[in-house]
């Protein structure tokens, strides 16, 4: 583990430790416009929503550590405080990457990246017909975190009108991740896609509150074989399984067999028993995980070898 001051390295450095880490980062493809028409197109990875009632998103175009500028897409906004925050996803990312170039003002990076300027509805700022969804905003607030190279400017938008494509939606007019097929930017040159097996699901812990770390058995909290994530499915139950559900599992295949290999002798038992439990725990049968753990210090489940 190495400590860092943020006052003690260059700018540069830092922001490469901090991209790096604090990934992957959604992608604001932000489209606006300044007082003389002209459309400028730039995407900013400093970016997520911070509300649904108002609907607030909040992106940060930094100053340029080079030489401190600021970005086109900043000065529009405070010529004309909208913006049209476009979705990125993995058919439109190289198209995206060609927009982020450092074209002069007033050149006009839908052109320049071959996307589809779309007539917005309730501001000035032209949507991306191309990405998956798009927020038409209001600007509320602009605030200024600093001056030097790399500082950021916080650009709080309100939603007023949003545009979902039709086909990221399942049956059920909910957003399909695999259908959305978004990107996501890391450090350097990274990107990241949410397809495929980068995509899980992660059930929310139960209702009522399930037991936590403390209420686990010592000889399970500081098992050597189950990680941190096996253990947490195990504390969010809202109970320990009582004695009748345990009974039910004590003759599995897996459990009986492992007692008997291992009967007389206890270490090697533990282990192999954890062993078990991790197995039942990625097949989601979390009570059966609960009952070969138990299996070792329950006598009355030891008898049946």
């Amino acid at each position: 583990m190495i400590t860092i001051n943020p006052k003690e390295v260059s700018v540069s450095e830092l922001h490469a430790y901090l991209l790096g880490v604090i990934a992957p980062r959604p992608i604001a493809f932000a489209s606006t416009i300044n007082l003389q028409g002209q459309v400028n197109l730039s995407p900013f990875s400093y970016f997520n929503v911070f509300g649904s009632n108002p609907p607030i998103l909040v992106f940060s175009p930094s100053r340029r550590v080079r030489d401190q500028t600021v970005k086109h897409t900043l000065e529009n906004i405070l010529e004309h405080p909208e913006v049209v925050i476009n979705i990125v996803n993995y058919a439109m990312v190289e198209q995206m990457s060609l927009a982020s170039t450092e074209y002069e003002k007033g050149i006009n990076e839908f052109v320049k990246a071959g996307f589809t300027e779309e007539k917005s509805v309730m501001v000035r700022p032209p949507r991306v017909g191309e990405a998956p969804a798009s927020f038409e905003c209001k600007v509320k607030q602009t605030i200024e975190t600093g001056q030097g190279g790399g500082a950021g400017h916080l650009i709080i938008c309100e939603v007023v009108l949003a545009h979902i494509r039709e086909d990221i939606l399942n049956e059920e007019g909910k957003v399909d991740p695999h259908r959305l097929d978004a990107v996501a930017r890391m450090g350097g040159e990274w990107y990241c896609r949410a397809q495929g097996e980068a995509l899980f699901t992660l059930p929310k812990p139960s209702r009522p509150l399930g037991i936590g770390f403390d209420q686990l058995p010592e000889s399970i909290r500081h098992s050597q074989v189950l990680t941190g994530n096996e253990l947490a499915r195990l504390a969010s139950v809202p109970a320990i399984p009582d004695s009748h559900t345990l009974q039910q599992y004590e003759q599995e295949t897996p459990i009986l067999q492992t007692k008997q290999q291992y009967g007389k002798e206890p270490v090697n038992l533990l282990e192999a028993m954890h062993k078990v439990a991790r197995q039942y725990l990625n097949e989601g049968c979390v009570e059966k995980a609960w009952a070969a753990l138990l299996a070792v210090n329950n006598p009355k489940m030891s008898n049946h070898t």
